[in-house]
């Protein structure tokens, strides 16, 4: 003997319900011919089993239905009543028919109900559409089957639907059961595995009273959610079903379990407005040949041939008033409840989308973030909820939705969604700041040049030899050689460029200030020759001005060398002025060199600058004393105020002060030492003469 409890009716409206049949399809209403075919294919199978003699030989199966009403408490009292009838049955009559297993239940929470309870003893219950997850506990439920795959794979496969259609904004149905709830609870840890995001969650059954149906709806109609999941039985959302459409809430993408995919009320004209379009994941089914004409041959006349007889005809015929039913008809308007293919079947190829345009819905909470920008969080709402701000400077998106920062030599261009090379910059000579540095510096070597050809060519005035021709002319080539200096400054760097221009420049500059400081003795001795007793002029002669020069000259060599032995200039590429730009620079390599090197030069230009000073008493008519001091004056000025500017400035500001600083103090040297003195012998050639030279000297020595 088998017990069959199915949810023929569907709708309990008396919860006071006794053990007897009759009682309880009374207080039980909306026939479900689904369920009702149901209860037929079971028939059928029996009778196909106990006709095949090779299947059970010398065994006949029987069997009792029972209606459950869809509630967990009916389908509880069914199996209690089949196993106590069982029992009264083995005590009055000779033939023993135990209850040798149960087919229950349709609900995942009606068949933990009974497995729960019949489990300790052992008594096979085989169910046909529980799928809830839960079920599958071996230990709680040692004595449950299904012909039905567990929930478990259904919310895998309803999490890869929703992430396949880029839908990430959802809202969510579940019934007020075990089924419902343990399947939006398996669904919602796949989704957010996936970054999908669930609006809401609403709860429904079919016993709620309508207020409650009616704030679930008006849930739905204050969301956002284009795209609804409702992990609900048929007869659980049927209430929902029926104001959604009275409310006429359109536009709605559904998502249906397995239990209401295939039901027929979506597919109604009064329903499909609203859920038309419905997907979902039907459970695989197969023909059964016969079924058809088993099916048909239901009578109308002989009612007593199967439980709920009269019952499926008044509804099939449309004669019950008292009854909640649908006709179940596909949609070519055919009856399929004799389809012996099974139920509707579902998902066409070409899926008939709830929208007008036919397009698939956009379920998102915020829109994807174009390139360019990232998503920032807003404080209180789901992860999918989000604004979308632009890249910060350096950053660029372009395939996911986070900024992320570019290589160190590259920036992001304006859009924000590709890095691109930095531009490199130095201190070209093709730009207006290079050919103006280029062009004074030209001018100044000429300057050089021109000076000492007028010194030659005037070698025998009395203002050229009176001004030590032989450290004149060293003087002016170290100029020349200083002013061609900042040519070696300009254009992209290079090895050899960077190692030359820094150690051109503390030699040139050396030599240079080493003969302004061997003419400063030179006038000093002379003068101080012209005292009583003094017999200076005659130890300071050629060679010892010689000596000064070259080995002032050689000690910054000395250590110009050690420079580019120890830790040489190089060219780098900065990138610490402009996160736009690469500074393609020179290193010096050793900061202590370099401001050694200058270091040096301004000790030797302070002894100048000293001994200038001292002979700032010289008769007014030889005023070499006092040119030196000037140019003196403004050489350390211009380097005092160098090296603050040479730190704050950058990138190729730097190298242009660097070059203002050199043409500066050259051009401060060439005017205050030459620029008289040129002046005397082209413009005032009467004042070039030994007696105008020595007027107040010999003043002053009388």
């Amino acid at each position: 003997m088998i017990g069959g409890i199915f949810p023929i009716f569907n709708k309990q409206e008396n919860v006071i319900a006794s053990f007897e049949r009759k009682m309880q399809r009374i207080n039980c209403t909306g026939f479900d011919l689904r369920a009702f075919r149901w209860t037929q294919v079971m028939m059928f199978a029996i009778d196909e089993i106990n006709q095949d003699e090779g299947l059970l030989p010398n065994i006949s199966l029987g069997y009792k239905i029972m209606d459950s009403c869809a509630s967990p408490t009916n389908v509880l009292r069914a199996a209690f009543t089949l196993v106590s009838e069982q029992k009264e049955e083995e005590s009055t009559t000779q033939c023993h028919l135990p209850l040798t297993a149960l087919v229950a239940e349709s609900g995942s929470s009606q068949s933990l109900a009974v497995a729960g309870t019949l489990g300790p003893f052992r008594v096979p219950m085989v169910s046909y559409f529980s799928t809830c997850a839960c079920l599958s506990d071996r230990r709680k439920y040692p004595s449950f089957f299904r012909t039905i795959p567990s929930d478990y794979y259904q919310a895998k496969a309803l999490a890869s639907l929703v992430k396949q259609y880029g839908w990430t904004w959802i809202g969510a149905l579940q019934s007020d059961n075990d089924y419902g709830k343990n399947g939006i609870s398996a669904f919602t840890k796949e989704v957010e595995k996936m970054g999908v995001c669930i609006a809401f969650v609403g709860t429904i059954l079919r016993t709620y009273p309508q207020s409650k149906i009616i704030e679930v709806v008006e849930l739905i109609k204050q969301s956002t959610v284009k795209v609804i999941l409702a992990f609900v039985p048929e007869g659980d959302l049927y209430p929902l079903m029926r104001e959604t459409v009275n409310q006429n809430i359109t536009g709605i993408q559904w998502i249906a379990s397995e239990a209401w995919v295939t039901a027929a009320r979506p597919s109604t004209p009064e329903m499909f407005k609203s859920f038309g379009g419905t997907v979902g994941f039907v459970v695989r089914k197969m023909a059964m040949p016969k079924l058809g004409t088993f099916l048909k041959n239901i009578s109308p006349y002989f009612p007593s041939q199967s439980t709920f007889v009269s019952d499926f005809w008044e509804t099939m015929v449309g004669f019950s008033d008292h009854l909640q039913s649908v006709n179940f008809v596909d949609e070519y308007g055919e009856n399929v409840f004799f389809d012996e293919n099974g139920d509707p079947p579902a998902s066409y190829e070409v899926i008939n989308w709830q929208l007008r345009d036919g397009e698939i819905p956009k379920a998102v909470c915020s829109d994807n973030c174009p390139n360019g920008t990232r998503k920032a969080q807003i404080k209180g709402r789901p992860v999918c909820c989000f604004d979308c701000i632009p890249c910060a400077d350096g950053s660029i998106s372009n395939t996911t939705a986070d900024c992320i920062l570019c290589p160190e030599e590259y920036w992001s261009n304006e859009r924000r969604d590709k890095c691109v090379m930095k531009m490199t910059e130095f201190l070209s000579n093709t730009e207006t700041m290079g050919i103006i540095l280029t062009a004074l510096s030209l001018f100044g070597a000429s300057l050089s040049v021109a000076t000492m050809i007028i010194f030659i060519h005037f070698r025998e005035t009395p203002i050229v030899k009176a001004n030590n021709s032989e450290l004149s002319s060293l003087l002016l080539v170290s100029l020349f050689f200083c002013f061609l200096c900042p040519l070696t400054f300009i254009g992209e760097p290079t090895v050899w460029s960077c190692m030359f221009r820094h150690t051109a420049f503390g030699v040139t500059f050396a030599l240079c200030i080493s003969c302004v400081l061997g003419k400063t003795i030179v006038v000093v001795t002379a003068f101080r020759a012209t005292l009583p007793g003094n017999k200076l002029a005659g130890k300071f002669g050629p060679v010892q001005q010689r000596v000064i020069v070259f080995s002032c000259t050689a000690i910054q060599i000395v250590i110009c060398v050690l420079w580019l032995i120890i830790s040489p200039p190089f060219p780098d590429k900065a990138l610490k002025y402009n996160n736009q730009k690469i500074i393609l620079e020179c290193n010096t390599g050793s900061d202590v060199a370099f401001y050694v090197v200058l270091g040096y030069i301004g000790i030797l230009s302070a002894i100048c600058s000293i001994l200038a000073f001292l002979a700032r008493k010289l008769p007014d008519n030889f005023n070499e004393a006092k040119f030196i001091s000037f140019s003196m004056l403004i050489f350390c000025a211009v380097w005092a105020t160098f090296i603050p500017a040479y730190i704050s400035s950058p990138g190729k500001y730097t190298v242009a002060v660097e070059i203002f600083a050199i043409l500066s103090s050259a051009f401060g040297l060439l005017s205050c030492i030459f620029v008289p003195k040129c002046y005397i012998i082209l413009i005032k050639p009467e004042r070039n003469t030994k007696k105008h030279l020595m007027g107040k000297f010999q003043k002053t020595s009388l």
